[in-house]
C-alpha cells in the first residue's frame, strides 16, 4: 500500500468487460513528507475520489480485486480510501 495524490482521469471508450463501469485515474505516489515520487500509476477507483485528492493505493492485484468485489477484473492498483490526514511524529 502506499499514499497518492491523483493528478489526472483516464477514460477509454473500449475495455475489458470487467472495467465495464470502473473509474480510472492517474495517481502519483507521495513520499512521507508528502512530496511526489516516482511515476504515476494508472488506478481504478470506487471510493470517488477527485483529482488533488490524497489516497490509499493497494498495488497488488488479489486485494485490489478483493476491494472491487469482482474476481474476474483484470485490476493491479485500486483506491482502497480516501485521506483526511497524514500525521508523522518527527520525535522517533
Amino acid at each position: 500500500m502506499f499514499v497518492a495524490k491523483i493528478i489526472g482521469n483516464v477514460w477509454a471508450t473500449r475495455k475489458h468487460p470487467g472495467l465495464k463501469n470502473a473509474t480510472m485515474l492517474l495517481a502519483k505516489p507521495l513520499d512521507a513528507e508528502g512530496k511526489p515520487v516516482g511515476e504515476a500509476q494508472l488506478v481504478i477507483d470506487n471510493q470517488g475520489a477527485g483529482v488533488g485528492d490524497t489516497v490509499l493505493i493497494v498495488d497488488e492485484g488479489g486485494s485490489a480485486r478483493k476491494i472491487l468485489k469482482n474476481s474476474k477484473a483484470p485490476v493491479r492498483t485500486v483506491v482502497a480510501g480516501i485521506v483526511d490526514k497524514v500525521h508523522i511524529d518527527k520525535r522517533g
